[in-house]
């Protein structure tokens, strides 16, 4: 598949103006002429080195410079050099040393340290003033309040009571925190949450805020459980319901595993593909470390409302996996490895497939995580095929790589694999002993999108997953239900094939035609690729503007896409209840609304 392709997840130089972030200051000389700017130089996940960079942006010369700002608990400085720092609790000063307190109008100098822990500065001044060059009241912001505690819990509501936080100029107010979003605003030290479904599990905080406007750090958090708890887990039916979760998308995408629980898409499906793992010397590895297992995700991030530390044993988007599971118990989650990027390595792999099975369980296994996942899911893009790469391992490498993993992982792990869709004939279906392979898998996830796309740089346009022919279609085969009958007339058990759904469109600019089959001169603008976008972005800046073989497309000025709606997937669904297939999954879930509405669609019609 094209689009499923691992987004580079470096890190970008983290660089805070930090503009109303206030902290105490001892009286220098007026930064109201002068920023302070900080970056993260360096990262090697148990500590960083950072940079501060003081300038003077005035007319007039500074002669000394201080700099103040807050780590969160767990964060420290453990060496610093051009400057003297010291700290107070989780306050830390930085003082100019006697050779580079002096700076000339347009002048700059830096000061460095290295740090223990993963947070990142807060409450930022510079000679008693803002880091970014605004004057601001010289108060400090409000004490964390007390950790609340919970009292008069019933099926529906909870008292909260905490103590008082300080302030130096007097607490305006508090936050109440829910699962870290703010569900009140009061100005006593007590609230009644009302409203709360009966047997749920939940996290409470409190932040208060000063005369200033300035929020203070958040509380400890208490947990609180609803009296009920009879009601049994979200009925999702036999079939299967699977989305993936891709391990860069809280980088740029800002889509954490939080946003399955806010979205209500975490009660509407049965499993997660979490992708994708590395595939390499024969052997499956970690994709990121960093978002798999060592990023700290703050309290409004976490699925559990409280914030990782730089000490706990687990933490990133497994340990995030976890809480969800916990939270709904009957939902499994499979690691995938491969994917289009990292398909290459599956060569090698096929070479000695038992040493590759042994590679993947000792990794999936690993007890750090084991409880996390419940199988492995194998993105091979395309045995004894052509993707990124071209494969010549033969038409039995699938089959025996499959039959090793199964072998291996054993009957209570699930062991899966994403297919290709090209029903056409001498197509990649029948490139690889797919039936063969299908005694060792619990199902096939068919990806059933993608069969058209800008990579066709003039057209014609096509929808790019169809549901079925239709006259004029560029490829035959190339369509949902030619996959799925050459897999059945191969063997391949219907109820072992999900239908898949991709959560985005593709598209053409340079296109004066509204039916398929128009000209084109490239591809469509997209956010994060050319010639691609998210359903979530698509359903209201390039509106469906008419249907066919079962799936939506749009002709909006110049551009045309191609995408599915609710009404064209619970087409699909039906389709595919019809069918008798397994069930449905679908890639991914950043690309869907905020409230879930594909999710929904999939759910409510299969």
């Amino acid at each position: 598949m094209r689009f499923r392709h691992r987004a580079a997840a470096g890190f970008a130089t983290l660089l805070l103006p930090l503009a109303g972030l206030v902290g105490l200051a001892s009286p220098a000389q007026a930064a109201a002429t002068a920023t302070a700017t900080y970056a993260k130089t360096q990262d090697w996940g148990t500590g960083f080195e950072g940079k501060w960079t003081v300038k003077n942006t005035g007319t007039t010369a500074i002669s000394s410079w201080t700099v103040e700002w807050d780590f969160p608990s767990g964060t420290s400085v453990t060496s610093a050099w051009d400057a003297d720092v010291t700290s107070s609790g989780t306050h830390w000063t930085a003082r100019n040393k006697s050779y580079n307190g002096s700076l000339a109008p347009g002048a700059s100098v830096s000061f460095g340290f290295n740090g223990a822990g993963s947070g990142s500065p807060s409450h930022c001044t510079l000679n008693n003033d803002s880091c970014d060059g605004t004057t601001v009241p010289g108060d400090a912001a409000p004490s964390a309040p007390g950790t609340p505690t919970a009292s008069g819990v019933t099926d529906t509501s909870v008292k909260l009571a905490w103590s008082a936080a300080t302030d130096d100029k007097g607490v305006k107010n508090y936050d109440v925190l829910r699962d870290g979003a703010k569900v009140a605003t009061v100005t006593t030290t007590s609230y009644t949450d009302t409203g709360l479904t009966a047997g749920t599990d939940y996290s409470y905080t409190v932040q208060a805020r000063d005369t200033a406007d300035q929020s203070g750090p958040v509380s400890g958090a208490v947990a609180v459980h609803t009296t009920g708890g009879t009601t049994p887990p979200p009925t999702t039916g036999s079939k299967v319901k699977l989305g993936y979760f891709t391990e860069w998308g809280i980088y740029g995408r800002n889509y954490h595993v939080k946003n399955l629980v806010t979205s209500g898409s975490a009660a509407k499906i049965t499993h997660i593909n979490y992708a994708f793992g590395n595939v390499t010397n024969g052997q499956c590895a970690i994709g990121d470390s960093y978002a798999d297992y060592d990023k700290a995700f703050t309290a409004d991030q976490s699925v559990s409302g409280v914030a990782d530390t730089w000490d706990q044993p687990l933490r990133g988007n497994f340990n995030q996996l976890r809480q969800l599971k916990a939270k709904y118990p009957n939902i499994k989650v499979l690691w995938s490895f491969g994917g289009w990027t990292w398909s290459g390595g599956f060569a090698q792999a096929a070479a000695n497939p038992a040493a590759f099975a042994q590679s993947c369980y000792n990794l999936v296994e690993d007890p750090r995580w084991a409880d996390v996942f419940d199988g492995i899911d194998i993105d091979w893009e395309y045995p004894n095929a052509c993707g990124l790469s071209c494969d010549s391992s033969g038409a039995a490498a699938f089959r025996n790589l499959m039959s090793a993993l199964r072998a291996k992982f054993g009957a209570r792990n699930l062991v899966t694999a994403a297919t290709t869709a090209d029903g056409s004939s001498g197509g990649k279906i029948d490139a690889a002993d797919y039936a063969g392979a299908a005694a060792s898998v619990d199902w096939y996830n068919v990806m059933t999108y993608d069969f058209f796309g800008a990579w066709a740089a003039q057209g014609p346009t096509a929808p790019h997953s169809p549901l079925t022919s239709y006259s004029g279609i560029p490829t035959a085969g190339f369509t949902t239900a030619d996959a799925m009958a050459k897999f059945k007339a191969k063997g391949v058990p219907a109820s072992k094939l999900l239908i898949g759904i991709g959560f985005y469109g593709r598209g053409w600019t340079g296109v004066t035609q509204d039916a398929p089959g128009g000209t084109a001169t490239g591809a469509a603008a997209g956010t994060y690729e050319q010639g691609i976008e998210d359903y979530k972005v698509l359903k209201t800046s390039c509106p469906a503007t008419g249907t066919i073989a079962g799936t939506a497309y749009a002709h909006c000025g110049s551009n045309w896409w191609s995408y599915d709606t609710p009404a064209t997937i619970a087409t699909k669904m039906t389709w595919a209840r019809n069918q008798g297939l397994g069930g449905a999954f679908f890639w991914e879930f950043s690309g869907d609304t905020g409230n879930g509405e594909l999710v929904s669609a999939i759910s409510n019609n299969l």
